[in-house]
């Protein structure tokens, strides 16, 4: 595990652009004030938008097993049977 460099407030509010270009290329900061850490500065976990195929195959490998009857039994026992129909109730 690697130490987070620390910066001063004075750094941060002097070298800001740089300092975020450093976080969104993944680099966090510890921020201090007159010596003491503050705060932490970290990049967001950005979210895949699509998952690659083996990726899809090596996740349903692990998954866990889904009894049907009882996954349709939970869906019937959720849905409206009169969704079809407004002249059925």
């Amino acid at each position: 595990m690697s130490v987070q460099p620390e910066i001063t407030q004075r750094d941060l509010r002097n070298r800001s652009r740089e300092i975020m270009d450093a976080i969104q290329g993944g680099q966090s900061f510890t921020v201090t004030r007159d010596g003491h850490p503050i705060g932490e500065l970290i990049p967001l976990r950005r979210r895949r938008r699509f998952v690659s195929r083996q990726d899809f195959v090596a996740m349903s490998r692990t998954a866990p097993a889904i009894d049907l009857d009882a996954f349709r039994a939970d869906q019937d026992a959720m849905a409206d049977p009169y969704l079809d129909d407004p002249y059925a109730r």
